[in-house]
């Protein structure tokens, strides 16, 4: 004949190893016996001896539980959490041991137990060899690993999409903006409603350095220009270069012919100061035809550039090192 299973001696050696969380209730509901991992996360240093219901609170079932009291709850989904503790939930299970033994209460943490991990510092010797749980922490550390590289890439990604777009704007010579840049600048201010002028300017004697010099220092002087002009102009007024000597200026509110022109001069004097360049020094000018955006109906790159370049051909043919502005 079979033995009764419920009169086999179960070591608790063996419960610990096999239920680690597990904690054993006799029938007054006094704890008798607590396992390694339930001690662990219990906030009370020495459970045993105490009330079950002293040291944990059942969520659910909403059921009236009192002291030997719990044949309601053998086989039942519990959902427990320690008193005056708002950490971590756990599940559990209750069964019967021997006859007038008590009861075996397992628990676990469920789909929590990454949070418990973290909230108990708990490792792999805390639970059960069979326990799928390490299986789940493993899946839960790669896919956070994952998804940190999966950040990282995308933050590569969206600073050299960045870096792709500020560079497809920028003058790789004298890090000024382009045509492009311009064109969106220009775009700006009419969207805005802003009035605005915009200054052509070229280089005067610039053809002669290249010729003369060579194109390193053609260079130099280019960028010694641009950083000149920039300096002459206020924050918030933009400045490209769209050509080998030439750069497009685009001042906000600066409509009046008299400011432009004491402006226009402050700029033709600044880059007619020498440039040395090692040993050589080197002398350039400017000339600057500008054009108003009141003098439009709706302003366009495109007219606005073309009636600064009819004024700067005016300053070309008549003298370098002056500035016009385009009469509408």
């Amino acid at each position: 004949m079979m033995p009764d299973p419920s009169q086999i001696p179960v070591p608790v050696e063996a419960l610990d190893a096999l239920l680690p969380m597990h904690v054993v209730v006799e029938p007054d509901g006094i704890v008798r016996h607590a396992a390694p991992t339930f001690r662990k996360i219990c906030p009370v240093a020495e459970p045993v001896g105490m009330r079950f219901l002293d040291l944990l609170e059942i969520e659910r079932p909403l059921t009236k539980v009192g002291t030997g009291d719990f044949e309601n709850l053998v086989g039942a989904r519990l959902r427990l959490r320690f008193r005056g503790r708002p950490g971590t939930s756990m599940k559990g299970v209750m069964t019967p041991l021997a006859p007038e033994t008590g009861l075996l209460v397992d628990l676990s943490f469920g789909i929590s137990v990454v949070a418990a991990v973290a909230e108990y510092g708990l490792t792999g010797a805390d639970f059960a060899p069979s326990d799928q749980t390490i299986e789940m922490l493993y899946l839960a550390e790669a896919n956070a690993a994952a998804m940190a590289e999966a950040h990282r890439l995308i933050g590569r990604l969206e600073s050299s999409r960045d870096a792709a777009n500020e560079a497809s704007l920028t003058d790789g010579l004298t890090g000024l903006g382009n045509r492009r840049a311009l064109e969106a600048w220009l775009a700006a201010r009419v969207r805005s409603g802003r009035t605005f002028s915009l200054l052509q300017v070229d280089l005067d004697y610039f053809k002669a350095v290249n010729d003369t010099h060579g194109h390193g220092t053609g260079d130099a002087v280019l960028q010694a220009a641009a950083h000149r002009l920039r300096q002459g102009l206020r924050p918030g007024d933009d400045l490209a270069r769209i050509g080998g000597d030439e750069f497009v200026a685009l001042l906000d509110r600066t409509t009046d012919a008299a400011g432009l022109s004491a402006l226009a001069e402050r700029l033709i004097a600044a880059v007619e100061a020498p440039v040395c360049v090692g040993t050589t020094e080197c002398r350039i000018s400017a000339s600057i035809g500008a054009a108003v955006s009141t003098g439009y109906a709706e302003p366009t790159l495109e007219a606005m550039l073309a009636d600064a370049d009819d004024a700067l051909y005016t300053v070309k043919r008549t003298g370098r090192g002056r500035a016009r502005i385009h009469a509408g």
